[in-house]
């Protein structure tokens, strides 16, 4: 089949032209002038909570101060960095179970739900939140029982050993899996602890120093030749530099 219109005209030639006439007439539609730079707002339309929002978007005082004991021992301040708590990890927590992830609104949520294989992946029909709510109140009820006092008010010992067993499964907590619950805890407290600081965690950009990480950084070029070389790149958020921020 040939190529060309009846006038000669390749079709990759009238669709170019088709395109950018239909373009420009959109953009002279809906034509704007600026008179200064306009300010970049990130997720203008879709904003985290990020940790300057005050107070608890999803725990209770009480269970906020339980996640908060569980990630200061899953994370402990040593000579390299500051604790899980200190790195905000908890108020990461608290603001993705208060968003969609914590409802799992994204995810197929229609039963069946059974047990799964190794290679399916997560099978439960239990959301985030869910196992936050039950998983910690299931957690003090053992505490209470076996200690006389929450897992916030056990010592560092108490609360690594109580730790390990509920990743060894070891122990049971009522109405929800101890693994489950123990595995859930420990990859939102990791995901919070190298998360963009935008969204809870991570405060003062901790691990990316820790790491030398640099960040959110749009431009790299002037770095590119400078092989073998500690950069020493001061990191930098998604939501940007006070230096890009300023108004103009």
């Amino acid at each position: 089949m040939s190529s060309r219109t009846d006038k000669g005209v390749s079709r990759r030639a009238f669709l170019r032209v088709t395109a950018t006439g239909a373009l420009a007439g959109a953009a002279a539609a809906q034509a704007t002038t600026f008179t200064s730079v306009p300010a970049w707002l990130p997720f203008d339309h879709n904003g985290p909570l990020h940790y300057e929002t005050p107070g608890w978007q999803f725990f209770t005082a009480d269970e906020a101060r339980e996640v908060e004991a569980i990630v200061e021992r899953l994370i402990p301040a040593d000579e390299l960095s500051v604790s899980g708590k200190d790195a905000g990890c908890a108020v990461f927590i608290d603001r993705q179970l208060a968003g969609e992830y914590g409802s799992s609104a994204r995810l197929y949520r229609e039963a069946p739900f059974q047990p799964g294989t190794a290679t399916q992946g997560d099978q439960s029909e239990l959301t985030p939140r869910d196992r936050y709510r039950l998983g910690l109140a299931a957690l003090t009820r053992y505490c209470q029982a076996n200690h006389q006092k929450p897992f916030s008010g056990l010592d560092a010992a108490q609360r690594d050993q109580l730790l390990g067993e509920l990743e060894k499964g070891a122990i049971k907590l009522e109405g929800i899996d101890a693994q489950m619950f123990f595995e859930q805890v420990l990859g939102n407290t990791m995901e919070g602890f190298f998360a963009d600081p935008v969204y809870g965690g991570n405060r003062n950009m901790v691990s990316w120093r820790m790491i030398g990480f640099p960040g959110a950084r749009y431009d790299y070029r002037p770095y590119i030749a400078l092989h073998n070389q500690k950069l020493d790149l001061e990191p930098l958020s998604i939501i940007g530099s006070s230096a890009w921020n300023r108004k103009g």
